[in-house]
């Protein structure tokens, strides 16, 4: 079972990865947010599945950190976009100005 654990730890950990190409070479800044939710999710998952697989308990406060970390970066991001944008509800032409 440890074995199956530690590979279902090292796929997460290859497809975290691929986010990673997707940070750096993003189109958009909405992809690149995206990906980085999957890195804290991804990370989170990989952490809690080695850490159950090698029995160690306090794997769970890194796991629950990364957690934390991507929500926090979320809410960064959505704040940062909602004051750089105006609000749909102002006319176009106050917008250009």
């Amino acid at each position: 079972m440890t074995e199956f654990l530690l590979a279902a730890a090292a796929f997460v950990v290859a497809l975290v990865a691929l986010g990673m190409v997707r940070i750096l070479r993003g189109p958009g800044n909405v992809d690149r947010m995206m990906a980085t939710q999957l890195l804290g999710s991804g990370g989170t998952a990989a952490v809690l599945l080695a850490g159950i697989a090698t029995g160690e308990g306090a794997v769970t406060d890194v796991a629950l950190t990364l957690a934390l970390l991507a929500a926090f970066a979320s809410f960064a991001f959505v704040k940062a976009q909602s004051m750089s944008t105006p609000p749909a509800d102002q006319p176009q032409a106050d917008r250009d100005a």
